[in-house]
Formats: C-alpha cells, structure tokens, sequence
C-alpha cells in the first residue's frame, strides 16, 4: 500500500511538468526586419485592425479581433487580401511565443506590423486600427452590405437576436439580406456557427470587405475621396497622415475593375491547433506560410479557403 501511495504523490508531483511539456510550442523561425526583401515597385501593404471593443480607447486596446493585410499592386493589377487568424502563435516583440491578437495592446500596432513583416516576409509599415462601432459607421455610409447566409448563420443571427431593422429583410432563414453596419459586424463575429471557428470568421470578414470593396466600383473620384474622410474620421489609430490614405485611396482607385483575391493564413497544411499557457491555439508552419504568401503575391493566381475546420 506504501508503494502505490508512493506512486500516486509521484505521478501528481509529476503532472505538472508533464503539462508543462505538452504545451511547449515549436520555435518559431522569423526573418529580422533588416533582413526583409525591399518592397518592389508598384506593391503597397496595408494593415487593418479591429479590436474586440465597440468604443475603443487609445490608451487601453482591446484585442485584435480581425488582422488583415490589404495589398495594392499596380504593377500586376490586383487588388489582395490576406487575412491572419487571431488565435495564431507568433514570437512576441520580447522573444516569447504568444497569440498575435495580444500583441497591438500589450505592445502597439507598430509592434503588430513589425512582428507580421518578420512572420510572413514582407514588409507592412502602414496600418489603421478600427473598433466595432467605427467598422459600423463605414458599412451604414456605403448603404449596408449584401451578404448570403447558410442555415446555420440565420439561426446565429434569430437567436443574438439582431433587432428587426438591422437587415433587409428581417433575418429569418438562410438567403441574401441587406445588413446594416451593427449587423455586419455582428456577421463578421460569428465563431460557432457552422463549423469552421476562427478559419471561417477570418472568411467572414473578408465578404464583408470584399463586398464593401465591389460597392466602391462605381464610385465616381468625389465619393471615393469622400469615403477617405469618413474613413479618417472612423478611426482609433492610424500611423497614415490624410495624404498617405488619399494616395491609398487613389491606387485602390485605379485598380477598381479588378477581381478581388483573397488568402487566409495559415492555409490548412500549414497549421495545428495545440493547448500552451491554457489556451487553445494554432500552432503555424511559418516556412511554409511565407512560401504561401510569396506565392500568392508574385503569382497572378485566386486563392479561396480550404476545407472547414471543426471546432
């Protein structure tokens, strides 16, 4: 009997350790900053964020809900979106691995881009930092989005429930409705609808973005120019002077006509969910990622999501 009591208080005393073992991610291997590739000439990087607040503070961020990289290329006329799952495991600005979505509060959203250039492979110098109300303004000054939902996201939708004037009609089952800025945003967060977690939210977003984008298609130059100022006027932060998104504004201008490509890091090949620091996370093949992502930038090619992932 002193033996097996003997054992037990080992193996207890042990299981922490044994824990602390499982949940010990892989290194992670960047590139350094100063070792990143020029930009070439035509391509432009930008990067939005959106905290996980309906009124942000400057002073006291939340966490970044939605990362996405928004690239401009006039050389090759595209217009792309890369979007990056907020659960990822990036090495933190202090070398210790850790979620990205904590990295623009705990650090800043220079930090952010800096820590994205050297995990991805390019360099993404510039950024706006939305919060939910601000992404609702924009939506309700563009007249709303049109977005196609399944079954399972208009049952979400009924039991959230939105108020019966945030869609056109009101939401009911699965079809086309005409959402409003709250309802978008509301959309773009769904998580346990359908399968897919944080893989298909990242695509969420990317609709209501790559449809708010088809909608500045027919702008004339005024509204586009217009749309910057209630751009400008909707943000928490930004690390853009008015000219620098008038400039922006002018490229995405120019490459109106385009089809919008869409890419979601980590692409299903290239990531494993992992328990670390008691956290469900996404442990992400790096190497493989920025293989990825210089693909999709230097090659003329459409990318859509793979398969769903299952909570």
């Amino acid at each position: 009997m002193k033996r097996i009591l003997a054992l037990l208080l080992a193996a207890v005393m042990l299981l922490p350790c044994l824990c602390a073992l499982a949940d010990t991610p892989k290194p992670i291997e960047v590139i350094p900053y100063d070792q990143l590739p020029e930009t070439r000439d035509g391509m432009h990087h930008y990067l939005l964020l959106c905290v996980d607040q309906w009124r942000s503070n400057p002073s006291n961020l939340g966490n970044s809900d939605g990362i996405m990289i928004l690239t401009l290329d006039t050389r090759a006329n595209r217009i792309m979106l890369t979007s990056l799952i907020r659960d990822a495991l990036v090495v933190r600005p202090d070398g210790v691995i850790g979620r990205v979505n904590y990295i623009a509060k705990n650090y800043s959203p220079e930090a952010l881009c800096k820590v994205l250039s050297e995990h991805l492979g390019i360099r993404i110098e510039k950024y706006v930092l939305f919060d939910f109300q601000q992404i609702a303004n924009i939506v309700d000054y563009m007249g709303g989005v049109e977005i196609t939902v399944d079954a399972s996201e208009a049952r979400y939708l009924r039991e959230y429930p939105l108020d019966a004037h945030q869609t056109e009609p009101k939401m009911n089952r699965a079809g086309t409705y005409l959402f409003t800025g709250r309802a978008a945003v509301i959309y773009m967060r769904i998580r346990k609808a359908g399968g897919g977690g944080d893989f298909t939210r990242t695509q969420r977003a990317r609709t209501v973005l790559s449809t708010l984008a088809d909608k500045c298609r027919v702008m004339t130059y005024d509204q586009a120019r217009d749309l910057v100022d209630i751009v400008a006027a909707n943000t928490t932060m930004t690390n853009m002077t008015l000219e620098d998104m008038v400039y922006a504004m002018e490229l995405a201008y120019s490459l109106r006509s385009c089809v919008i490509e869409e890419l979601r890091i980590p692409q299903e090949d290239a990531v494993s969910p992992i328990s670390y620091a008691g956290m469900s996370v996404q442990e992400i093949d790096w190497i493989k990622s920025r293989e990825d992502v210089a693909d999709y930038m230097e090659c003329s090619w459409l990318v859509i999501d793979d398969e769903e992932y299952d909570d």
